[in-house]
């Protein structure tokens, strides 16, 4: 007697658990550029400590050596978009691994500030560009039920490399006045890393498919969503790209606008209230404004700050395809207000513990980590059409950067004139206006395909 052979639910479910860690296995390879993102970004807060005292940097002059990365990561995101359009997400994606590796060697190697600002320049470079193309492929490549986590282990990587930056700076910085050489040499162990794992994934299906390449972008759907959803994401893909030009004109046209005005604001707001002082600068803010901290605790503290902000953006991974992300971006801009309006009354008592300082700091942190740190990341990645998407998120992180290099760059200036309480009451009035903008503007994406937001946002 013939038996037909029939799948069972165990095979069904064995294969999308076999897909969805086909995904998993790269975004986490892709996530590497996270990675290095948050270490390059965040070691100059350890490094800046002994360059100022090697080389009697002025405030300017801090404020150059910590910017000039961030200039580099306003120019890479800029011509991101020209970059992965044209030659695709993975070898661009490639090339910044190269970027990476070059300049964490050449700021060790520096032997005067001019020279150690081009070379985080070019580490810049490298950050913009992935910073750019590794959420969008991310995106371009994940069931939409799954979108949101998968996205932000993009976030959870650079808020790893920002924890693993404090701890290295910590435990580097007990070798002498040039261990800040080796605090940015280890940056191309991880570099090596990401580029030998670029080799090994595939192009974006949803990139191969817009540029014509029908078979390649099939086949690679076929191995994440299976034959059958593959050939109805094509068919999405295919109708979404034929009423699309691809071209700058489109990005800005009128039925693009307002999602593109989304994007930019989110990732200006993002930056704006003023995460990076804390990053960047938390050693000089607590050895400097906190009476009686050594260099030693100052460092601690960047670890201890590290540690809370790889905590929360555990949290907000768990909660984005649940809460959705308005939730959480509101959440977490009210958060982060009320946070930063303890600091500034704290700051304006006499004799206030230092702890109880840093416990406010250590909210505002956990508020930023749960929305406004993977938030607008996200979002610019899922709100954008297929054959724009990279010039659209090209434009929304140039405006990321910029508010970044801003804000990095007035810090010292503004603590100058206004004094830390009233630097920070500035960011604390902004997180504020960023509630009010999100909940006012921002819609939610949660747990619907890219090609069904472009079709949300068209109507």
């Amino acid at each position: 007697m013939h038996v037909p052979i029939t799948s069972t639910n165990a095979e069904v479910s064995g294969a999308k658990a076999q897909s969805l860690g086909y995904v998993v296995l790269l975004a986490t390879t892709t996530a590497i550029s996270g990675f290095l993102f948050g270490f390059d970004t965040a070691v100059i807060n350890g490094v800046l400590l002994l360059l100022r005292r090697q080389f009697a940097l002025s405030n300017l002059q801090t404020e150059v050596a910590a910017s000039s990365l961030l200039l580099g990561c306003l120019l890479g995101a800029a011509g991101a978009s020209m970059i992965g359009d044209r030659y695709g997400r993975k070898k661009s994606l490639i090339a910044s691994a190269i970027l990476f590796a070059l300049s964490a060697l050449g700021a060790a190697a520096a032997n005067s500030v001019a020279l150690f600002s081009a070379a985080r320049l070019v580490g810049g470079l490298a950050i913009g560009l992935a910073s750019v193309l590794t959420p969008v492929y991310i995106a371009e490549i994940s069931p939409s039920k799954n979108r949101g986590t998968l996205v932000s282990l993009n976030q959870l990587a650079i808020v790893i490399g920002i924890l693993f930056a404090y701890l290295v700076s910590w435990q580097i910085a007990r070798f002498g006045e040039n261990s800040w050489r080796w605090m940015l040499a280890v940056a191309a162990i991880p570099s090596l890393a990401f580029f030998l794992g670029l080799l090994a994934i595939p192009e974006s299906p949803r990139w191969l498919l817009s540029r014509g390449r029908h078979d390649e972008g099939e086949r690679i759907l076929a191995r994440i969503f299976g034959a059958t959803v593959a050939r109805e994401q094509v068919q999405a893909v295919e109708k979404a790209a034929a009423s699309e030009e691809g071209s700058w004109r489109e990005v800005f046209s009128l039925g693009m606008r307002k999602r593109l005005g989304v994007g930019m604001f989110l990732a200006l707001f993002c930056q704006i209230t003023g995460i990076n002082t804390v990053l960047y600068y938390g050693s000089i803010i607590v050895s400097e404004h906190f009476p009686g901290q050594s260099t030693s605790m100052a460092l601690i503290a960047n670890v201890i700050i590290g540690t809370v902000n790889l905590v929360f953006t555990i949290v907000a991974m768990i909660y984005l395809d649940r809460w959705g992300r308005r939730a959480i971006l509101l959440t977490a801009s009210g958060g982060m207000g009320g946070a930063l309006t303890l600091l500034v009354v704290g700051l304006n008592i006499r004799g206030i513990s230092p702890v109880l300082m840093l416990g406010a700091i250590l909210l505002y942190v956990a508020f930023f980590a749960l929305g406004m740190g993977p938030g607008p990341w996200l979002i610019i990645s899922e709100i954008f059409p297929t054959k724009v998407r990279g010039r659209a998120a090209s434009i929304a992180t140039s405006t990321l950067w910029s508010g970044t290099l801003l804000v990095t760059f007035t810090f010292l200036s503004l603590v100058k004139v206004l004094n830390l309480w009233g630097t920070f009451a500035i960011y604390g009035s902004l997180s504020f206006v960023c509630l009010i903008y999100v909940w006012k503007m921002v819609p939610e994406t949660k747990g619907r395909t890219l090609e069904h937001i472009q079709e949300d946002w068209g109507k």
